[in-house]
Parts: structure tokens; sequence; C-alpha cells
């Protein structure tokens, strides 16, 4: 699936964009959402944002935007809770590789922010995460839908 181009048809906006390359760490991606999907936005009275992650080892939330240590604390917590020492069976692409996917499918790869007068109805103190779970740094490709 090509990253870039926006598709629109019934008053619906749909677009492939990628995000930064980063390795392990949770980021705040608000701003990289709003710049790729502006065009959507503005035509958008009331709507629903819809964001799905093409990938299965990294993850889409929604959390506090305001202390980074905030997003320090959010990767110790998953790090405790799924740990890599585990006895993972599927470590072809590396130690971190089960252990990825597993942290992907609690945290989750879809989200849903309702939109009004072509703005994120996000709270004061709300943004947008990417939460990479893989070491090596990666690229990763979501996929807007606005309706």
């Amino acid at each position: 699936m090509a990253s870039g181009d926006a598709y629109e048809a019934d008053g619906k906006y749909q677009k492939v964009f990628s995000l930064p390359r980063q390795s392990k760490g949770v980021y705040l991606i608000t701003k990289d959402v709003v710049s790729n999907i502006e065009d959507g936005l503005k035509k958008t009275k009331i709507g629903m944002l819809n964001l799905f992650m093409l990938h299965t080892s990294a993850a889409l939330s929604i959390n506090e935007n305001y202390d980074p240590d905030v997003r320090t604390d959010m990767s110790r917590f998953l790090d405790n809770l799924v740990p890599e020492s585990f006895d993972w069976d599927h470590v072809d692409e590396g130690a971190d590789d089960s252990v990825s996917h597993s942290k992907s499918s609690i945290v989750g790869v879809s989200l849903n922010i309702p939109i009004r007068d072509g703005k994120l109805l996000l709270g004061t103190w709300q943004g947008i995460y990417l939460m990479e779970f893989r070491d090596i740094p990666h690229v990763r490709k979501v996929v807007a839908t606005i309706m």
C-alpha cells in the first residue's frame, strides 16, 4: 500500500502515510497525523477519524501529552508486563519479535477520534502516540480514514 495518496468518495477521506523512522520507545505523533490529513480534516464539520497501523509490532495510543515521563512510564510498564526474558518461541527476527507482537495486541493498532469543525476533539492533555516495540528503527505506515 503506497504512502501519500489521498482518496475521497461519498464524503469520506482516506490516506496512507508514513511516520518517521523510530526505534523502541513511545513517540508523540499528533502533529504528524494532523499534518498528513489536513485536507480531509478541514472539509469535515462533524465526523470520526479512524487511524489503523499496518504493522504487528507497534501500536497506537492516546495518552497525556504534557509530561514526557508518561512516555517513559508507559514503555517501562509494558516491558514489565510483557518481558523479553520470557521463553518466546517466535524469535525469527530477534529476541524482541514475539514480545513486540504481544505488546501490539495488548495496546492495539487502531484509534477512533471525533472531529468537529475540522479539528480533532482531543482533550486538553491528550495526544496521539506511536508505541514502537522493536529495537531496530522502523518506518511505520498508518491508514487514516475520515467518515
